[in-house]
């Protein structure tokens, strides 16, 4: 079997298994009332996602790779995220649900059959090494975490099984923080479907610090809501601040209290929080708060990667904490269970400096604003990244647990809004080291 012949069908197989997770997340679970209603105005209708992810893919994989005539020119503005917001999509003439999903098969039909065809041209930068599969794959893998999102403020009855529960705690780590050396290490990666905003990998050189060994767990963080913590402006950035002030906000999004427990609601079910799980939808105002009252502050994005990807014995970063291959039972990703895992889990995936998962459960908030590297060039397209690039977004590391694998990695970046808590974020904490 070729090189290209082995890609080839692992392209196959990854396009299969996320489009039957993107199914499984809207016409297999919901009636087309609800697939076409809006839930937020933070979110688009589900219906709309589906859709957009087929014309992303007739975009790219049958126009722009294979030179293949518009199928549906006319809803082409449609699905542009940059033409309309989501507030307003609602209002567009939308493809229903069933034409949608008839759309999409379509394109994807066509789609394998230039598979067929295609040849990955080493001096072509969007078919070398197949990156506009992968760029594709990825792309509805975010949408689909996305849904999920969707879900999650879903008002009424459950519409997603309960999968198996991610990986039971296992014993507490040794210290509740890891100490970084200092010196440089390579950041970014020129992985064959790393996105631009990765490239390059070019040399930092970081001082020395401390990183939490585990990300902050809602027994943490219940103790700076006890504390006052929402309450004084001392732990707060002033723009948080005013954020607390007008929002009114006093816990973490989907938190409730009864009596004197907390509650969260959690895809339609309302359950105890769970005390040894990551804390869960919190903007990056609650993150830096809480940092500020523990006495500590966010990680920096480069550090997150150092003490999550560099290997200091073998001078080099790895793709995955624990190495280069992925391995099932070494992080809590892919939507395995609907929730984060408890402390203690997947010790076995921890990364070179025994910093524990950093992939998965839930994306990590870091001080960092979303900036390109040294050397940045915009690939395929700036909207892509280079268009959020300033002070308004704040990076987030390492993915959740409603991250599919491939599409993270240790130097994946990800960016939001600091006021975004919709997003199954969390994090950890850093100290300098003196």
């Amino acid at each position: 079997m070729t090189d290209e012949h082995a890609l080839k069908e692992r392209i196959a197989a990854e396009l299969g298994a996320v489009r039957e997770r993107s199914h499984g997340l809207t016409t297999g679970v919901l009636p087309d009332e609800e697939l076409t209603a809006q839930v937020s105005p933070l979110m688009s209708p589900l219906v709309w996602d589906l859709a957009h992810v087929g014309n992303y893919e007739e975009l790219w994989l049958l126009r722009a790779a294979a030179g293949a005539d518009p199928m549906r020119p006319e809803i082409d503005g449609l699905y542009d995220a940059f033409e309309h917001p989501r507030a307003e999509r609602p209002t567009l003439p939308l493809l229903p649900p069933g034409e949608a999903a008839a759309y999409i098969a379509t394109v994807r039909s066509k789609v394998l059959d230039a598979l067929e065809r295609a040849r990955f041209d080493s001096a072509d930068p969007l078919t070398a090494g197949g990156f506009v599969y992968g760029m594709v794959v990825q792309h509805e893998h975010q949408h689909d975490e996305t849904m999920l999102a969707t879900h999650q403020l879903r008002a009424g009855a459950p519409a997603l099984l309960e999968d198996r529960a991610p990986a039971p705690p296992g014993p507490p780590a040794p210290t509740t923080e890891v100490f970084v050396p200092a010196g440089p290490f390579i950041m970014g990666s020129d992985d064959p479907w790393a996105y631009d905003n990765e490239r390059p990998g070019h040399v930092v050189d970081l001082p020395a610090f401390f990183v939490d060994t585990e990300p902050v767990s809602n027994a943490a963080y219940e103790r700076f809501i006890d504390a006052g913590g929402y309450d004084d402006p001392r732990w707060w950035d002033p723009r948080g601040w005013e954020w607390r002030r007008s929002s009114g906000k006093a816990a973490p999004a989907f938190w409730l209290r009864e009596d004197r427990e907390w509650l969260r609601r959690r895809f339609g079910r309302v359950e105890p929080v769970p005390p040894d799980e990551p804390v869960q939808h919190v903007c990056w105002y609650e993150a830096d708060a809480y940092a500020r009252w523990a006495g500590r502050r966010l990680p920096t994005e480069a550090e997150w990667e150092k003490a999550a990807g560099w290997d200091p014995e073998a001078a080099r970063a790895r793709r995955y904490p624990w190495g280069d291959e992925w391995a099932e039972d070494r992080a809590n990703l892919g939507q395995r269970a609907l929730r984060p895992s408890a402390t203690g889990a997947y010790a076995a995936g921890a990364s070179a400096y025994g910093v524990r998962r950093m992939l998965g459960d839930v994306w990590e908030w870091t001080s960092s604003d979303f900036h390109g590297y040294p050397g940045f060039r915009s690939f395929p397209y700036k909207e892509y990244s280079e268009v959020f690039f300033g002070p308004d977004y704040k990076v987030l590391r390492g993915g959740s647990w409603a991250t599919h694998p491939l599409a993270v990695r240790t130097s994946f970046r990800n960016w939001d809004y600091p006021i975004r808590r919709q997003i199954f974020t969390g994090f950890r904490t850093a100290r300098d080291a003196r």
